[in-house]
């Protein structure tokens, strides 16, 4: 069976949709029986043996290194091209709608991944009317495709409240040997001119604005010593009094060592639809501090961190200075445990492929047996 993925969520300065694509590449790549491309834009031809197909696309001006296609037929073309069995769409743009347009040339099944909560960023950049109209335009593409998955229960809601049928919950996860408490490096702190006490806390992922990035070197400074953050995720390396700028890190062993040698993860937004970072953390063995919005309460509770109100630099402060009053190394070896044991990989892209194959047997008898599928 061949499986293809495409998003536009795949520049140098992506985060979770690529990593959960770069880490499901690798999983099927070892699947016997499975073929697994990723389609993605891009300037250069990749060897094909990589698995990834760039189709040319410009550059977005000011975009941190994302490029838009400038036609959707083309994709489509080039999706048709590798002959799937399925697609799935990682982005609620305008390449779903080429999967779904080489889905119906093919006669085959496509899936959608609702990465991202469109209508709510909308609703926070452009307004309540906006955020209504974006409702509606989720509900026409994704009414289209055979399956719709969400990766928390969080969005999954909002997707039947907003007229989606067949919606089904596929939570990301997170590479457990990667993200360890094994990476971390008591030289950091040295590294970046800290005392050794310092109470490192960390925020790693894009500077988009519903991640609210301002609020934390604010609550930074309301705390002082002690404690520093560390952004990783600007295009420089600079300081600040209470704060420490690091370029985005693409590699993610070296990402895995810088959250691994700090000691708690904060984080101020409030549209995560997953919250695959704070997976990453805590499998790296960190307590964690969130909004109380989005899917962040279905991971963090009492137990790994602390839920902060949105918005407000107080509450996070307050969240902060209340988890190292407690017990951040036992939050921390909770977390590592509660990760190991529901949010690895391979159970998470097995279940996947067993949606793959279930939608596949729906299909033509005709195709059943080209593909030697069983009946």
């Amino acid at each position: 069976m061949h499986i293809v993925d495409t998003t536009l969520f795949f520049a140098p300065s992506s985060g979770g949709v690529k990593r959960y694509l770069l880490a499901k590449h690798a999983f099927l790549r070892d699947t016997r029986g499975v073929r697994h491309t990723i389609v993605v834009p891009g300037g250069g031809a990749i060897p094909e043996q990589t698995g990834i197909v760039q189709v040319p696309s410009p550059r977005i001006p000011f975009g941190h290194g994302y490029r838009l296609p400038l036609s959707t037929s083309a994709w489509a073309d080039a999706l048709c091209a590798l002959q799937p069995d399925v697609i799935e769409a990682g982005d609620p743009y305008h390449i779903a709608w080429a999967a779904l347009d080489a889905a119906r040339r093919l006669d085959i099944p496509a899936v959608a991944f609702a990465h991202s909560d469109l209508p709510r960023v909308v609703a926070m950049r452009l307004g309540a009317t906006a955020g209504k109209l974006a409702d509606g335009y989720i509900r026409r593409l994704y009414s289209r495709f055979e399956l719709v998955t969400a990766p928390s229960r969080t969005i999954a809601r909002r997707l039947w409240s907003a007229g989606v049928d067949r919606v089904a919950v596929q939570p990301l996860g997170v590479d457990t040997a990667l993200f360890h408490p094994g990476r971390r490096d008591p030289a950091l702190r040295s590294e970046l001119g800290l005392p050794s006490d310092t109470r490192l806390l960390i925020y790693a992922g894009r500077l988009s604005a519903e991640k609210h990035i301002p609020l934390l070197p604010q609550a930074a400074r309301l705390l002082g010593p002690p404690y520093h953050l560390l952004i990783v995720g600007g295009d420089r390396r600079r300081r600040e009094p209470g704060v420490t700028w690091l370029p985005y890190e693409q590699d993610t062993a070296r990402l895995a060592r810088l959250v691994a040698s700090c000691d708690a993860l904060v984080h101020a937004g409030e549209h995560e639809t997953f919250g695959l970072v704070f997976i990453e953390a805590m499998a790296c063995g960190l307590p964690v501090v969130g909004v109380r919005s989005g899917a962040v309460p279905e991971i963090v509770d009492d137990a790994v961190g602390r839920v902060a109100e949105p918005r407000s630099v107080a509450s996070l402060v307050q969240a902060v200075r209340s988890l190292f009053a407690a017990d951040p190394r036992a939050m921390g070896e909770h977390a590592r445990r509660k990760v190991e044991s529901t949010r690895g990989w391979e159970p998470i892209f097995r279940h996947q492929l067993s949606q793959y194959v279930k939608l596949v047997r729906r299909m033509p008898v005709r195709q059943k047996l080209a593909l030697g599928v069983g009946l």
